[in-house]
């Protein structure tokens, strides 16, 4: 029972009568402290009267009451949702707590003092580490719009897991803003020429993309680094532009024997490989490696399309054919494709081929020539393997010599730079040379050649349009397709996954795009050009 004062006349006789002090606080009273040596127990009866809340502090006792129901009602209608969730197989989306968000009119405004009804008590979950939190950050009596429950609810349906969000990737290379990739490639020496064409593709398609808002927002970048076309300085250059640089991957390095270095470089590091400028082997293996792709058709299917247009078309015997090639694995490529293709025509026999070669970055092929004068029947193609300032040196030696003589290139020579190299010299060494492509004609009306055509002007006016940045221009897009499809998770694993999944994918080639987990190279067709004495190429058919 609650002891009554026994004086009330505010002079302190009594414990919970402040003299005006400080709220807590009581200045000394002999009487008091007398009173309390005789009943030692009436300060413990004084303490144990419970304090009836200050008039003034009740409404933040009601606001967090208020705070603590609203908790309550939010847990109970997610509770719900997730329960619905659960009870349809998780077929429920994000989408339908976004509505249920919306259907709650988050913009009418909330009663400061409407107090929600009681959940059943036959539907529990725990709240107990939400509550004491809720209810201590409620400072005043009115509901904020953003404790409300349609709020929570739609700050919950944000969090789950499951919400479609481009979210910061742990992928290097890939932020929220960029995808850098690198391109290893001569920007220096005698082929520097095809390093400055690949990169004028890959970027034109990267602007075009760019433009229309990039990959899930994010935009394309290229790095590049000059390796001169020296497997020596090609591991430095990988290794500039993987750890320096940090870029997510590798598209449209150029060259066979770079290759040899940049391709175990890749699969240590576990780096996507896409589209190098190259036909060689090393990057077609069967089954092919998981992080290497290809767009375009292997130097042996060209240099088979090359020998049998010439023993099935023009009527040469195959013995009648040579090759020049360049001393390293470009050069092996191309030899295989002739000989594979000698064998099938002659039964399985491939016989004496005669081969001629000169040194990788030099146009030195004087050896060759030397060569070709000492044979005793004379032949009637030679079929060059090599890249295009050696080609032509080659041309400009032999044609005086063999006025009949029809030269057949591969695609990896670069077919512009041959063109533009013999027109120097005259129009009778480009009239009739053969070049295969990868890619339609240049100058030609399909669909694919317009886009490229139309996009090199809008963002490199000026630019002439060539066979190297129209094929870099293909293997970008091809690129840019596998990465819409993956989305914005993006990391090497899933890219290389989706990019396996790539089927019938139409660009205007003709041939659609392909891949999968045992096919590793988008396109097999190889197309025929050849050039006339004004050094323009014109279509032609090899079958």
């Amino acid at each position: 029972m609650r002891r009554l004062p026994e004086h009330n006349d505010n002079d302190g006789d009594d414990p919970r009568e402040p003299y005006g002090d400080p709220p807590g606080q009581y200045r000394h009273d002999p009487w008091r402290d007398d009173r309390a040596l005789r009943d030692p127990f009436a300060r413990l009866r004084v303490q144990q009267v419970p304090e009836p809340p200050p008039p003034e502090h009740r409404p933040l006792l009601i606001g967090g009451l208020l705070g603590l129901a609203i908790v309550v009602v939010a847990t109970f209608a997610y509770g719900g949702m997730m329960y619905m969730n659960r009870s349809a197989g998780g077929a429920a989306s994000v989408a339908h707590v976004e509505q249920a968000a919306a259907d709650a009119s988050p913009s009418a405004p909330v009663q400061p003092f409407a107090v929600a009804p009681p959940p059943p008590a036959t539907a529990a979950p725990s709240f107990t580490a939400i509550a004491p939190a809720a209810a201590a950050q409620a400072p005043s009596p009115t509901v904020r719009p953003e404790d409300s429950p349609a709020s929570l609810a739609a700050r919950i349906a944000n969090a789950a897991p499951t919400a479609t969000r481009n979210v910061q990737s742990t992928a290097q290379g890939v932020t929220d803003t960029e995808i850098r990739f690198g391109m290893a490639a001569p920007f220096s020496g005698p082929a520097k020429e095809m390093g400055r064409q690949l990169k004028l593709g890959i970027e034109t398609a990267f602007a075009a993309v760019n433009d229309s808002g990039g990959i899930e927002g994010r935009q394309l970048k290229l790095v590049t680094a000059d390796d001169g076309y020296e497997p020596s300085r090609t591991l430095n250059a990988m290794k500039d532009l993987y750890e320096k640089n940090q870029v997510f991957g590798f598209v449209d390095n150029y060259g066979s024997p770079t290759a040899l270095v940049s391709i175990p470089y890749a699969l240590e590091h576990h780096a996507l490989y896409f589209g190098a400028f190259t036909g060689a082997p090393s990057l077609r293996h069967d089954p092919p490696d998981r992080y290497v792709f290809n767009y375009r058709a292997g130097y042996a299917e060209e240099a088979d399309t090359i020998v049998r247009y010439l023993v099935k078309v023009r009527g040469l015997r195959p013995d009648q054919i040579g090759v020049l090639t360049q001393q390293d694995a470009y050069g092996d490529a191309g030899m295989d494709g002739v000989a594979k293709a000698i064998r099938a025509l002659r039964g399985g026999v491939t016989g004496q081929i005669f081969r001629m070669s000169y040194n990788r970055n030099t146009v030195n092929v004087d050896d060759a020539v030397a060569q070709l004068r000492k044979l005793k029947t004379p032949l009637k193609a030679i079929v060059l393997v090599a890249t295009f300032r050696p080609a032509a040196k080659f041309i400009e030696k032999t044609r005086d010599l063999y006025p009949d003589m029809i030269y057949a290139t591969i695609s990896g020579v670069g077919s512009t730079g041959l063109a533009d190299e013999l027109m120097l010299l005259g129009s009778k060494y480009a009239n009739g040379v053969i070049c295969t492509q990868v890619t339609p004609a240049v100058d030609g009306y399909a669909s694919v050649a317009l886009a490229y055509k139309n996009a090199l002007a809008k963002y490199s006016p000026g630019e002439a349009p060539d066979y190297v940045s129209l094929e870099a221009f293909l293997t970008a897009n091809i690129l840019i397709e596998g990465l819409k499809r993956t989305g914005p998770q993006l990391d090497t694993e899933t890219l290389v996954d989706k990019l396996e999944n790539l089927r019938n994918f139409e660009m205007g080639l003709g041939p659609r795009v392909n891949f999968g987990p045992s096919e590793h190279q988008a396109v097999h067709k190889v197309w025929g050009t050849q050039l006339d004495e004004t050094g323009h190429y014109h279509s032609v058919d090899l079958e």
